[in-house]
Parts: structure tokens; sequence; C-alpha cells
């Protein structure tokens, strides 16, 4: 019994914090989907964790107060930035630039933690992230600022079109980027509004979080009880959840069209 209570302590916070990145990244995934700048996510992301690499191997930064927090924002807006001003003028390229960035990024990180002694096991921990050790302290400023930012779009769902998205974009994949780490950010991203992507029906948001539940709870359970690594045991499940959930839909999709154009049967 005793197990069981420190294991559901471990998994509560794990959970809570899955459910706040869902909350923001489902509504930006689709938005990320009708844009077709499928990378930027992971562009991003690789960013912001460039930006806590920085502070890391700086003592004099790493010291100061939520160093974790402002210096990887203040990457991940610079690299918003860049972003943003590239969809301006090379929109037609604007995926493979995005792939570049991602992997000058990622490389930038390697070489600056190629010497430190500790270098490989921070750079896991921002790639997997360690979702299963959040505390409950950890998820209160993330709760802000996805609060703010929901309340926003739901007041003006038009930001989300604008050049605000990237801005939107950079500080929630900051926040994010500490909580679950680079991949878990992608999949929760991208998976369930994949899953989603040709269904045009009511509700297909609300499926869409359905998908990320069924992937983060499956995932963690996973993870605790087979003591696997939690990043890529949600991840994993999370692709699960994306394809029973579009295969559904399509099969729902396809016979609800066969129905619409069965012929009537003719007289006796």
């Amino acid at each position: 019994m005793m197990f069981d209570l420190d294991l559901l302590s471990i998994m509560l916070p794990a959970f809570a914090a899955g459910i706040l990145v869902l909350s923001t990244h489902v509504v930006l995934g689709r938005q990320v989907l009708v844009r077709g700048i499928i990378f930027i996510d992971l562009a991003i992301a690789q960013v912001a964790a460039l930006g806590s690499i920085v502070a890391h191997l700086n003592h004099d930064i790493e010291h100061l107060p939520y160093s974790n927090v402002w210096m990887p924002a203040l990457f991940a807006l610079a690299g918003a930035g860049v972003i943003a001003w590239l969809s301006k003028r090379m929109a037609h390229e604007l995926e493979a630039m995005i792939g570049c960035f991602y992997v000058l990024a990622a490389v930038t990180a390697m070489l600056l933690l190629a010497n430190d002694p500790h270098g490989g096991e921070l750079l896991k921990q921002l790639m997997s992230g360690q979702i299963l050790w959040v505390g409950w302290s950890q998820l209160v400023l993330p709760a802000v600022v996805y609060g703010l930012v929901l309340a926003l779009i739901l007041v003006r769902p038009k930001v989300l079109e604008g050049p605000a998205f990237y801005l939107l974009f950079a500080i929630v994949i900051t926040l994010s980027v500490e909580l679950v780490g680079v991949y878990l950010v992608f999949s929760t991203l991208i998976l369930p509004a994949l899953a989603l992507n040709a269904y045009v029906g009511r509700g297909a948001l609300a499926w869409a979080y359905m998908v990320g539940l069924v992937g983060y709870v499956f995932g963690l359970w996973l993870s605790a009880s087979l003591d696997l690594p939690s990043g890529a045991a949600i991840v994993a499940t999370l692709a699960m959840s994306a394809l029973v959930f579009r295969l559904g839909l399509s099969r729902l999709l396809s016979n609800h069209n066969k129905e619409l154009i069965k012929p009537n049967n003719p007289a006796s």
C-alpha cells in the first residue's frame, strides 16, 4: 500500500504537468500544421535548451534568480524573432530554413558541452525531460503563463494568425522544455494535432485533447510501473494514441461518406 501511495505522489504532479503542457500545445500544434511549419517547435525548443546550457556554463548567470527560465526565454524569443523574419522574406523555403536552424542549435549545444563533465546528463535531461520528478512548485509559473496565453487566445483567436503567434509560441515552449524536454514538447504539439488533422467536424479540439490525455496517462503508467524513461515512454504512447484515433476517425468518416452516397432502394 505504501508503494502505491509513493507512486501516486510521484505521478500526480507529473500528470498535472502533462495537462498543463497539453492545454496550450494542442491549440498551438493545430496552428503549426495550418502554417505548414512542422519543425518550428523542435527549433524553438532546441534554442531554448541552448539558453539553458549557456546559463549552466556561465556561473555568474547560473546563480542569478530564475536563470533557468529567463535565459532560455531570451534565446527562444530571439529564435522566434529570426523565424518570423524568415517567414516574410523566405516563405517558400521556410521549412528548410527552420530545419537548418534546429540543426545549428543542436550542434552548438553539443560543442558547448563537449568538455563539461556533466554535459551528457544535462543534454539528456533537456532532450528527454524528467517529468516524473516534477514538483508542485515547478508548476506554478507555467500554470499562470499558460492560463494567460489561453485567455488571450480565447478573447482574440486571431492572434494565432499574426506575427504575435511566434511570441506566444516562444514563451510557451520555453516553459515546456523545462518541464518535459524537447522530444515531448514536439510530440505534444504535433501528434494530437496530426491525429485530428483530417477531421473538420465539431469537437475536433476536444478529441485532440483526448489523444494527448490518453498518451500521457498510459505513458506515465508504463514509465512508473516498468521503470522506463518517462519522456520516451510518453512519446511512444502519444504516437500510439494518435495512430489509433487517426485510423478510427478515418474509418468512421469513410463509413459516414458511404452512407451519404448509398442509393435509395427502388420501390418494390
